[in-house]
């Protein structure tokens, strides 16, 4: 989907989407403009990093009391996203962290007979992390950017390249609190806390997530943004006294559902763990109204398996002792502007897709375009807001389409589609092709050189 922004547009400058990179300079100063990020998984900590690196004061506020453990395995893939990691200072880090790739799937019959492979390609991209572990890691080189070693008081000791002469600034970071309200002046956003005092920033960021709470607050209901696709995922441990149920990487599916059970290597280690379940089945309906209440999800997850073949009644009796369960629908968002006056959206909170989105690549490379573009804009929000979703909206677009195609390649509604899936990963050119149009998806972008053009403008500028 595309949009066309004319005229007079959210950001509140309508031309503010055909900036010139010559244009005057502006007067306000760069550093210490204020930043609220919400949201602290990915795309929240790269931004602080970002910020922090070219001098704005940043405060990170996330709802859970600490960075989140465990979670699904994210990936990144193509020369877009690996070149922002490498600049970040990141990608050796997340390299000695790998999974070591994706995991293999055999699709199989009631009697466990294989059917078709799911090559490791196909969810690993060109490197795997856990999405916990990838979080510590930007957490981490947030508040202490590359090349800017910190003193044992914790202050820095250098500048970075690109920063203004004060150097480079250390996020805060505020856990176990959310955002309550948000009401923009002239001068900036002020913001109230479901804990913590009211406080006002220059800018306000939501980078948290599909289910954001600054676009809520500030753009709308989540029912004008966030488009269900059809379908539902849902995700827990085996508990230890699951016997052989995971005892290889196997999918079992009928039309409409799909339930795969396996041991992982990347959490052999683990004590007590003997496996994992993952679940994608088709819906059209909103089946739970509060996603908080873990009965209710359980009872959604088993309704949907009702009646099916092979051993998936046993799969499904694991969820009684389930601590743990993730449920989601499948859905991607779909907000026609990204900024509202002095607030911005980033990663999921604006093009967000729940499965195949390659949501956590995108989040990466927003996070250093709005950075890069604020920085260079000298203050001038309406611009840089501008520039930064001129910049990526094509491509995350394309990156999109992948949120309902994940669903209707993992669990297809109809016997004809399964058959038809599992003859084109049974033919080795298929394969190739698919794989193929995922590199080519990842790799339309052309980055500009941010630190670079930032390091240059504060030359100019001081």
């Amino acid at each position: 989907m595309t949009y066309e922004m004319t005229g007079e547009t959210a950001t509140g400058r309508g031309d503010a989407a055909r900036p010139d990179r010559e244009r005057e300079r502006r007067t306000v100063p760069l550093p210490g403009r204020s930043v609220l990020i919400s949201g602290a998984s990915v795309a929240g900590p790269a931004l602080a990093y970002w910020l922090g690196r070219y001098g704005f004061r940043t405060t990170v506020v996330e709802l859970a009391p600490a960075l989140r453990g465990g979670g699904f395995a994210v990936d990144f893939r193509g020369a877009a996203q690996l070149t922002v990691l490498e600049r970040m200072g990141v990608l050796d880090d997340i390299r000695a962290h790998s999974t070591g790739g994706g995991d293999p799937l055999t699709f199989i019959d009631g009697q466990g007979r294989p059917l078709a492979a799911v090559p490791p390609e196909f969810s690993g991209g060109e490197v795997e992390i856990l999405r916990s572990e990838l979080s510590r890691i930007l957490h981490r080189h947030s508040l202490t950017p590359p090349g800017v070693p910190a003193t044992p008081g914790g202050h820095r000791a250098h500048h970075a390249p690109g920063s203004p002469p004060g150097g480079p600034a250390t996020p805060e970071y505020l856990f176990g609190d959310s955002l309550a309200s948000l009401t923009q002046t002239a001068d900036g956003v002020h913001a109230t806390f479901e804990r913590g005092a009211p406080r006002t920033f220059d800018l306000v960021i939501g980078a948290d997530g599909l289910h954001s709470t600054v676009r809520r607050l500030a753009f709308g209901p989540e029912k004008d943004f966030v488009r269900h696709l059809g379908y539902y995922v849902a995700a827990w441990d085996l508990p230890e006294d699951a016997g052989d149920l995971g005892a290889r990487p196997v999918g079992y599916g009928e039309p409409g559902r799909l339930a795969t059970v396996g041991r992982t290597p990347r959490r052999s280690g683990e004590r007590g763990y003997a496996g994992e379940v993952f679940c994608v089945f088709a819906s059209e309906e909103e089946l739970i109204s509060d996603r908080g209440d873990p009965r209710a999800r359980k009872r959604a997850i088993a309704r949907a398996y009702e009646g099916a073949g092979w051993r998936t009644p046993e799969i499904i009796a694991t969820l009684g002792q389930a601590d743990d369960v993730y449920f989601d629908s499948i859905s991607r968002a779909d907000v026609p502007w990204w900024s509202t006056g002095r607030i911005a959206l980033l990663g999921d909170a604006a093009h967000g897709a729940t499965v195949g989105g390659m949501g956590t690549g995108s989040a990466i490379i927003g996070a250093y375009v709005l950075a890069g573009e604020l920085a260079l804009a000298e203050g001038d929000h309406h611009t840089a807001f501008a520039r930064y979703e001129r910049a990526l909206r094509p491509y995350v677009t394309r990156c999109q389409q992948g949120g309902r195609g994940a669903g209707e390649f993992l669990a297809p509604v109809t016997q004809e589609a399964i058959d038809a899936r599992n003859a084109a990963l049974n033919s080795p050119a298929a394969v190739a092709a698919m794989l193929q149009q995922g590199h080519d998806t990842s790799a339309a972008l052309a980055l500009e050189d941010y630190p670079a053009l930032v390091a240059a403008a504060v030359r100019a500028r001081w």
